[in-house]
């Protein structure tokens, strides 16, 4: 990495692009040239394990294993209220049979696995495989039930699929505050210049989207071929909340919530100089 470039990892879901496009198109001011990495993030997420990436899209899931090398930065985040995972399956099913049932997860370092954890009513064998992957494992019967994110939660119908339950639900009535799905990370050792940077960077990308949202509607669509426009829209809408532009306190709240659950079970502390970019 130079000071002339910064590679940012990103995911080719419409929030994730939607966001970044002004970025990574020149149309909004940064002291750097952004250089794309796009993936899965769960692909993501094994990356800042690595610490491969200086700035990337990364799931809550994963904040216990890279927090003491990477910071979350208050822009660029998936979180809200009424955008969780979905647990489905090819018919209804007792709570009784969700417990030892084979679940098709998106990955093991996902937010959705996560929350499968702090749930506790899910401890049957967990079968990790791409996200697009887990509706075809429910329906072919490799898994009796699965984790849907991302345009699934509009799509699973369609597919003959039946919601067992919305575990972003499950998560405010619990801890009555929104769900952190994933945010954008910084390297530590990043210069603390840069990191804020791009953090504003990000801010003002966002903003030109919210202000000219037919902009970013070709890049959009080529990332996410396989997406109508009508999934496309409530996909940006459902996943890009006000906590996108600033996390605010209540944002950082849900965060260091669902981190210090994740990280009490492993037997973690959160650092001594905090979650995020001070």
């Amino acid at each position: 990495m130079s000071a002339e470039t910064m590679t940012i990892g990103l995911s080719s879901c419409p929030n994730d692009t939607y966001i970044f496009h002004a970025l990574l198109h020149g149309l909004v001011p940064a002291p750097f040239s952004p250089e794309p990495h796009m993936a899965d993030v769960e692909e993501l997420n094994g990356l800042a394990r690595q610490k491969r990436l200086p700035v990337s899209k990364i799931s809550l899931g994963v904040i216990p294993y890279i927090m003491d090398d990477y910071a979350i930065l208050s822009s660029g985040a998936a979180l809200g209220w009424g955008c969780g995972p979905l647990v489905v399956a090819r018919e209804q099913l007792r709570e009784s049979d969700w417990k030892h049932a084979r679940v098709a997860i998106p990955g093991l370092m996902t937010t959705a696995n996560l929350l499968l954890d702090l749930h506790g009513g899910f401890q049957g064998p967990r079968q990790d495989m791409l996200f697009s992957d887990v509706m075809e494992a429910v329906i072919s019967g490799k898994a009796d039930i699965g984790v849907i994110i991302h345009e699934g939660r509009f799509t699973y119908g369609e597919h003959g699929l039946v919601k067992l339950l919305d575990l972003g639900q499950w998560w405010e009535s619990v801890y009555k505050a929104p769900l952190p799905l994933g945010a954008i990370v910084v390297r530590r050792d990043v210069p603390a210049a840069t990191a804020s940077a791009v953090q504003e960077a990000i801010r003002h990308s966002l903003d030109y989207a919210n202000a000219n949202p037919a902009a970013s509607r070709d890049y959009i669509r080529a990332c996410a071929q396989e997406l109508s426009d009508e999934v496309t829209q409530a996909h940006i809408k459902t996943f890009v909340t006000e906590f996108s532009r600033d996390l605010g306190p209540d944002g950082r709240s849900a965060i260091e919530r669902i981190v210090s659950r994740a990280a009490e079970k492993l037997g973690k502390t959160l650092p001594a100089d905090g979650l995020f970019l001070n």
